[in-house]
């Protein structure tokens, strides 16, 4: 295992018993307020030891049968609880970059305890520890989650230069905004430089007797304005066809993300949160949008002003525009340092910020859940807190903002001051003008105003560059279920399904192993197994919903992966547990697969589904509104829906995963008449609570721990006594002692058949 960091190896000395031999250990970083400090969780053969921070010695808990290692996190803490039948015995908290090392300290005390349990000593193999590492596995898993912890790289400003590929189609606008910008600040710089003659030929010759000529006064103020007039027209012209162009990019990046999300398999959504999701196509692209639009033309502006001014400078006095740019390279080393803890905390505060999105995403579509448990307290804990984390991050972030603009814009107070002091050496020494001086303090105004505006761009940039980051994070991700590169076209489909060795891992877990079955069209098959077995898995292996890590899967004898996803699922019609419903019609439901329909054929797929009579009675029929994931239909009234959605596009390869396990019987009665019609001449694989779905399957087959234990029907198998009579059994106990007692709580089944 990973070698026990030095200061902690010191005092483990002390403490360890002789032949006292370490399984596991969790260096934590959190102490009980929080606060980051360093302490250690140690777990022995015999004991576990922990050592709080600055601790001289470890608390220890010999093992024992009945005590237990809990852990959950929240907002990015992680907690680890001992218990026994007394009570909590201990606390510790870390952040999550630890987790995983806690799972395996987890991993480990389980067997331990089940070792103390039964008496004999925990063996290992090779094969149960991680061959680089050395640390032993979690149970069931066979990679080491420790050693493939993804490294997360941090955002760059460079990453703001791939979104050129959504500004490629309109280069042509860009060019003239460009060329637009550079005119309209040119355009600015004329007012300064006319200043000089005004000063020196006309003002000052003024105050020393001599007449002001009135035709060259106009020419100058006709100069002054025809400069302000154009640089205005200018400047609204470049800025309405660069806004055109930002909207338009914006427009391409989120439809570009969404689509590319859409393309995703459903392993990537198994670890992301929706509210995480939605904040980056949502407010990522947003902020994006308005640095393209605003921020990045100011800073154009900026840096062409900044460079034109420098010229006009050195072109009227090279000793004064020297002095006036001595605070730039300070600026510079300012801005750069400051830059990089502004790119992380705006990544920090982005990821913190997407934790407040997803309570609200959790619990906005759930709130019948959080008012039927009287939970509204508890989330508004729960947002307070995500709300107060994200407070804490921009708190810390505008400390080191704060002092960044003060700082650049006391530098270039300074730097005016010391180009006063310069310029009125230079005019007492003879060297320049009045009019020189008046000019360079002008264009100075300018120019140090412009550094301070381009400096101050430093934290919008690195609040894009943060978003661009997590909006190519998504773009950047492959599919784990790709599309073929040569595609071969099912033509008319059978049914057939076949699975080779079919093996699948999720994560650094195998969820099935070595899959051999064949299902014949037209056969209906009955997936029977303990929650966890694999069934699931297995539906979404044949659905294509995940690639398998080994074997293959066939349909009509061809590889699924060489047929293009879309026109593969056109064959395959699903009826779901918990039916999804979207926010529209009945109608608009019924022909979600298949938009196209008319409405004769919708109401032939309702009728086929007994769901006609019930919409019959709704308000509006077949345009009556259902509310948000069909709140306002009952569960039956959802699940005939679905299974006239299902009906409509006329799959040759029916999937019905526990259609009818959360109706009452009469509902579920109503439903069994609706699948009657629904599995009739179609290829039928069902996953079932109840045994009456499975009574007219051709075969039953039972998976156990992502195997396949045994197949045939239901008189076979229960004469074989085996993982299939068991579960028959234990269910049909449950069933008797709810018939016993009429009036006794129905109480949740773990067994599924």
């Amino acid at each position: 295992m990973p070698t026990i960091p030095a200061a902690w190896s010191r005092l483990l000395e002390r403490q360890l018993e002789p032949g006292e031999t370490i399984h596991a250990w969790l260096e934590t970083d959190l102490d009980e307020r929080l606060h980051f400090a360093v302490g250690l969780i140690v777990l022995t053969d015999r004991r576990l030891l922990a050592a709080a921070p600055g601790a001289s010695e470890c608390r220890v808990w010999p093992l024992s049968t009945t005590q237990r290692l809990d852990h959950h996190d929240h907002a990015g803490v992680g907690t680890l609880e001992l218990f026994d039948t007394t009570g909590r015995l201990a606390c510790w908290r870390y952040t999550l970059g630890r987790n995983l090392i806690a799972l395996r300290l987890i991993g480990e005390f389980d067997l331990q305890r089940e070792s103390l349990a039964s008496g004999q000593p925990v063996l290992r193999s090779t094969e149960d520890l991680c061959p680089k590492c050395k640390a032993p596995l979690p149970p069931g898993e066979d990679e080491c989650p420790i050693c493939i912890v993804e490294t997360s790289t941090p955002p760059s400003t460079w990453t703001l230069f791939r979104l050129w590929r959504f500004a490629k189609p309109y280069k042509g606008r860009l060019l003239a905004g460009f060329l637009l910008t550079l005119a309209s600040t040119a355009a600015t710089l004329v007012p300064p430089y006319l200043t000089m003659p005004l000063m020196d030929e006309i003002l000052i010759p003024f105050q020393n007797g001599q007449p002001i000529d009135q035709d060259r006064v106009m020419l100058y103020l006709g100069g002054l304005l025809g400069a302000a007039v154009l640089a205005w027209a200018l400047g609204w012209l470049r800025t309405y066809i660069l806004a055109l162009v930002s909207e338009r990019i914006g427009r391409d990046l989120r439809t570009t993300t969404y689509e590319h999300l859409l393309g995703l398999s459903l392993e990537y959504f198994g670890g992301k949160r929706t509210g995480d999701l939605m904040a980056r196509i949502g407010s990522e692209t947003d902020r994006i949008n308005v640095f393209l639009s605003l921020h990045l033309l100011d800073f154009a502006t900026d840096v062409l002003m900044i460079a034109m001014t420098s010229a006009i400078l050195f072109s009227i006095n090279p000793w004064l525009a020297l002095v006036t740019l001595l605070p730039l390279p300070f600026i510079a080393w300012l801005i750069h340092t400051v830059r990089d803890r502004l790119r992380t905390g705006f990544e920090k505060v982005d990821r913190v910020w997407a934790e407040v999105t997803n309570v609200l995403a959790d619990t906005i579509p759930g709130i019948r859940v959080v008012k039927a448990f009287a939970q509204e307290k508890r989330e508004a804990e729960r947002f307070r807190d995500a709300n107060k984390h994200n407070l804490a991050l921009n708190d810390k972030l505008n400390r080191t903002w704060s002092l960044f603009g003060p700082t650049v814009t006391l530098m270039t107070e300074i730097g005016l001051l010391v180009v006063w002091g310069f310029g009125i050496w230079q005019i007492s020494e003879g060297d320049i003008t009045v009019g020189v001086l008046t000019a360079f303090l002008a264009y100075i105004s300018r120019f140090y105003t412009r550094l301070d505006s381009m400096s101050r761009i430093v934290s919008v940039t690195q609040k894009a560059a943060a978003g661009a980051k997590r909006i190519f994070d998504i773009l950047d991700h492959v599919s784990s279920v790709p599309e073929p590169t040569k595609p071969v076209h099912l033509g008319q489909v059978e049914g057939r399904i076949t699975l080779k060795q079919a093996s699948f891992r999720y994560g650094t877990r195998a969820v099935t192993r070595d899959v051999d079955l064949v299902i014949e069209p037209g056969e209906m098959i009955g997936l029977v197994g303990h929650s966890g077995s694999g069934k699931s898995t297995l539906v979404n292996l044949i659905c294509r919903f995940y690639d398998v890590t080994e074997g293959a899967v066939f349909i009509d004898d061809v590889d699924v992966r060489s047929v293009p996803v879309a026109e593969f699922r056109r064959n395959i019609g699903l009826v779901l547990q918990e039916p999804f419903l979207f926010f529209g019609t009945i109608a608009e439901n019924i022909a979600y697969g298949k938009p196209e329909a008319t409405r004769a054929e919708i109401i032939a797929a309702a009728r086929a589904a007994h769901a006609h009579e019930f919409i019959l009675r709704l308000p509006h029929g077949y345009d009556s509104l259902v509310g948000e994931r069909g709140q306002g239909l009952s569960g039956g009234e959802r699940q005939r829906i679905s299974i006239a959605r299902a009906l409509l596009i006329d799959p040759k390869i029916l999937i019905l995963d526990e259609a009818t396990s959360s109706v009452d019987t009469e509902t579920e009665k109503e439903i069994q008449k609706a699948l009657d019609n629904l599995v009739r001449g179609r290829t039928t694989i069902a996953i079932a609570h109840r045994l009456s779905t499975l009574r007219k399957a051709d075969r039953l087959v039972v998976m156990d721990r992502g195997r396949i234990v045994e197949t045939g029907n239901h008189d076979v198998l229960m004469a074989a006594e085996g993982h299939y009579y068991k579960l028959y059994q234990a269910q049909a106990r449950n069933v008797d002692s709810e018939d016993a007692d009429p009036e006794a709580p129905v109480v949740p089944k773990t067994v599924t058949v």
